[in-house]
């Protein structure tokens, strides 16, 4: 039976959740790409949680008007030179809810509920981190941005599309990582470091030379790069164990 729970005053926010052998090291959320809850983000918090974290991975798609795991085919056509502009219409469906102006303040909020439940298990309070890719390397920044007792970020090719005001509220380290061939995030990366700077951040920006958007998920043919994921997968366990370290 999956290790699925429910959070909120409503009930309203489902997670799986992944917890470690002994008594954990540490929290972390982990946020899912753009195509949901799906089985490659509950084995990744089964990784994190073998590495001794309690991690909790919600669903941010269910609950506002997406599908909760929309993976295979469409992922597949996604990435796929001669599927791409076939699979275009229900590409944009799928996107359609993550672009509505609630959208940002559901997944915020739920991510909140995440790191409030986290914190709360004995033990962890003021060691909890986030971690999440694509989107939710997207949203990784928006909890450092909306939570000050975060202890540690890692996106995994986010966007961060903040006034300099927002991320002069990050108050944890953030260790960031992209691929090269990236090429809209890796046209961001200049003018974010500085901005980062500016903000007085302790930001980290690695880049893998030959790595690509989704360079981490290895259910992905087209984009997974064993080299950059196994790198980033070290950089990270290092980093938050410094980070989270009592």
């Amino acid at each position: 039976m999956e290790n699925m729970m429910t959070l909120g005053a409503e009930k309203s926010l489902q997670a799986y959740v992944s917890e470690p052998a002994g008594p954990p090291k540490g929290g972390l959320v982990v946020v899912h790409e753009v195509w949901g809850l799906v089985d490659h983000t509950k084995e990744v918090a089964d990784r994190f949680a073998a590495e001794g974290f309690l991690a909790v991975a919600p669903d941010l798609l269910s609950g506002a008007g997406g599908t909760a795991d929309l993976s295979g085919e469409l992922q597949e056509a996604a990435f796929d030179p001669q599927q791409r502009s076939n699979a275009q219409p229900q590409l944009r469906k799928h996107m359609a809810p993550m672009r509505s102006p609630e959208y940002a303040k559901h997944a915020v909020a739920a991510l909140r509920m995440c790191f409030a439940h986290l914190d709360g298990v004995p033990g962890l309070a003021g060691r909890v981190a986030v971690t999440g890719f694509c989107l939710g390397g997207t949203y990784t920044f928006s909890l450092a941005v909306a939570e000050p007792r975060l202890r540690a970020a890692v996106p995994f090719y986010g966007h961060a599309e903040f006034k300099d005001a927002e991320l002069r509220a990050i108050s944890c380290p953030v260790l960031a990582f992209y691929g090269m061939q990236d090429t809209a995030l890796m046209q961001e990366l200049p003018g974010l470091k500085a901005r980062m700077r500016a903000a007085g951040v302790d930001f980290e920006a690695v880049v893998y030379p030959g790595a690509g958007h989704a360079f981490f998920n290895e259910t992905n043919k087209y984009t997974y790069n064993a080299g950059a994921a196994a790198d980033s997968w070290t950089r990270t366990l290092t980093f938050l164990d410094r980070s989270l370290a009592a």
